[in-house]
């Protein structure tokens, strides 16, 4: 099958792609492409459209080809070939236009594009940067501040967005082909190179504001303050110079660690996303997998009503369980007014708001229960709860139905004891805020099949989580590996360190908080009660929580009663470092018998990271994780890891 066909319909010669599944623009879609606009020249065609089969536009470069020695044509060749062209060239855009995609639209003289249509260049989630002439020519279109927050951001915008800020000329409901047929009748060549940057959409400050802004708000990363120079670029060099600059940006960026830590992300999550293949191809002939469209949650809690919210944005039926009422009233207000929120935002609709709303079903009957497709139970972490909970169940529940448990910790093993079905049950560990954090940790216990295994990365896919599988242990992938970063911190802390200190290196290094902050946000008393459940043993050594155990024994919680390692203001829950805490901490130094002396950042840095690191390797080596992979994205998307190093097991391979 050839990937580009060509042929001229009323005047029009009609460049029609069809790369599948994302007609992305590797080496030779690129050659076919050119040789097509060259040929072209000479024709009896008045006008050009370039137009793609399947679900999108082309979706952007191949990114396989960015550790590769790059062939060519390379983007940049075709684009400028397609802008020199002296027939008008038409862009027909539907699906998700992105990246290179949409560069190479931007270089056509004019844009059409379905309603439904989405455009975006989100280059910055990979550390890179538009470098096929999206920095010189989306400000030329747009102005400099709408064009640092579209690049910036990265996030793709609709085409009723993107057709009022004047990056598409024009929207139709269905066929894309007769508009730019009729286009073709008035069609000139308008290249956008030939454009000026309009001078008032930036002052003499306004590129060092920008700069200033993404440093807090994209702290630590290279890539976003490249952009703000490339587009600075647009405004005082000539566009022939501007591409050149940009170029060389582009270049640097992808040399960048950074460009290639992202990348390792994007990759990972990626192989993560497709994990369900993988457990399909296992099935034996006579398993089915379950196709997961009814979905009940017992506790109306603050995870529950989370994971809850997670199945009715996708479309599912959710059947919300608790056994108090006025808890499930005040569940069910806590999901209103999320969602009233996100409407306020302009992030929903009203009939979408109330879509989601009338797909949580609210009750006090288990047996209400009778015919979902998957049950999740998100009831107090305590296993003799959790075990009753999950006899009912068995006892309640269609046979094709599969068992989860939210547990952090907890044996997977000893729930599916409870059931007549073992191999339907698993693990699926959502993280608070269930609705909003990306990371599922899908915990597969020794009797667990692979057609529920299937059947849960299936779904996990639909609601939008990066899914990863997860053998069973105290704390799984993710807390299992935290869990040791914060004993290294509280050991920090006894022989030297300071809490502030400690958050502070951690910060600085990437993460999104510092260990202590954390603790303190989560409830200083949640890992304490966690720890009378362990044999001494299995707790270990006392120097890792006892200046923990003295703070909750004293009765702070962390933010919830405002005092933790930090005091919190009544009015504003400021944070505020409390000088009592230092004295607590050199009491216990003297308990364990270590003498404190001063510690550097980056000794802290270093302590913890490698903590981690370590642990991580431990977890591969009992088969716990599945890949390294797997547990930079546990550790990026779940605990704040900043995705622009990797995770930590990237980071470690790199250093």
């Amino acid at each position: 099958m050839n990937k580009v066909s060509y042929s001229i319909h009323q005047n029009v010669g009609v460049i029609n792609i069809n790369n599948p599944p994302l007609n992305l623009l590797g080496y030779g879609l690129r050659e076919d492409i050119l040789n097509q606009i060259t040929e072209a020249q000479s024709d009896t065609s008045r006008a050009l459209v370039i137009i793609c089969q399947g679900r999108t536009f082309c979706a952007g470069a191949d990114i396989k080809e960015f550790n590769q020695t790059p062939q060519t044509p390379v983007l940049p060749d075709l684009i400028t070939a397609v802008e020199a062209s002296k027939k008008p060239v038409i862009a027909a855009l539907h699906g998700t236009v992105l990246g290179g995609g949409f560069e190479l639209a931007l270089s056509c003289h004019y844009r059409l594009a379905l309603y439904s249509a989405k455009v975006g260049l989100p280059e910055v989630k990979l550390g890179l940067l538009p470098g096929a002439g999206g920095t010189q020519r989306v400000p030329r279109l747009v102005g400099a501040k709408a064009a640092l927050d579209f690049m910036t951001t990265g996030a793709p915008i609709p085409a009723t967005e993107a057709l009022a800020l004047g990056l598409i000329d024009h929207l139709v409901e269905d066929d894309l082909l007769a508009a730019a047929q009729l286009l073709e009748q008035r069609a000139t060549c308008h290249r956008v190179s030939g454009l000026k940057v309009c001078e008032t959409s930036y002052d003499d400050k306004f590129f060092a504001e920008y700069h200033t802004k993404l440093a807090k708000t994209m702290r630590g990363q290279q890539a976003p303050q490249r952009i703000v120079d490339c587009v600075e670029a647009a405004t005082r060099l000539s566009f022939a110079d501007g591409l050149i600059f940009e170029r060389n940006q582009f270049m640097v960026c992808k040399l960048d660690l950074q460009s290639a830590a992202l990348r390792h992300v994007f990759f990972a999550q990626t192989q993560a996303k497709n994990s369900a293949k993988k457990y399909q191809a296992k099935l034996l002939d006579t398993q089915q997998q379950t196709n997961i469209t009814r979905v009940g949650i017992i506790g109306a809690g603050t995870m529950g009503t989370g994971i809850a919210m997670c199945f009715a944005n996708a479309g599912l039926q959710v059947t919300l369980v608790e056994i108090n009422q006025q808890i499930l009233n005040k569940g069910m207000l806590m999901i209103r007014k999320r969602y009233q929120s996100t409407y306020n935002k302009g992030r929903l609709t009203q009939e979408q708001m109330q879509q989601r709303l009338q797909a949580i079903t609210p009750t006090m009957a288990m047996q209400d229960l009778n015919q979902v497709d998957l049950v999740i139970e998100a009831v107090v972490e305590n296993m003799l709860v959790k075990q009753d909970v999950f006899s009912q169940l068995d006892a309640i529940c269609a046979p094709h139905t599969i068992f989860a448990s939210n547990t952090s910790y907890l044996d997977i093993e000893a729930m599916a004891d409870k059931v007549s079905r073992p191999e339907q049950l698993v693990g699926m560990h959502f993280f608070s805020p269930a609705n909003i954090m990306p990371l599922l940790e899908v915990v597969q216990a020794s009797r667990t099949d692979n057609a529920t295994l299937a059947a849960v990365m299936a779904v996990a896919k639909v609601i939008n989580k990066t899914a990863i599988v997860a053998g069973v242990c105290y704390g799984f992938i993710g807390n299992r590996i935290y869990s040791r970063y914060l004993k290294e911190a509280n050991l920090c802390l006894l022989e030297g360190a300071s809490v502030a200190q400690v958050d502070q290196a951690m910060f600085n290094f990437g993460m999104a908080m510092g260990p202590f902050s954390v603790s303190d946000l989560a409830g200083l008393d949640i890992g304490y009660k966690a720890r009378q459940t362990l044999t001494k043993e299995a707790r270990g050594p006392s120097k890792f929580f006892r200046v923990t155990n003295m703070l909750v024994e004293q009765g702070r919680l962390g933010q919830k009663t405002g005092a933790g390692f930090y005091r919190y203001d009544p009015k504003t829950n400021q944070r505020q470092v409390d000088d009592q805490v230092m004295v607590w901490v050199a009491q216990a130094a003297r308990l364990e018998g270590i003498e404190r002396h001063a510690m550097t950042d980056t000794e802290i840095v270093r302590r913890l990271t490698q903590a981690m690191t370590d642990e991580g390797n431990q977890v591969l080596n009992d088969g716990i994780a599945q890949t390294a992979s797997d547990i930079d994205l546990a550790l990026i998307f779940g605990y704040g890891y900043p995705a622009y190093l990797g995770g930590p097991m990237h980071t470690a391979s790199v250093q």
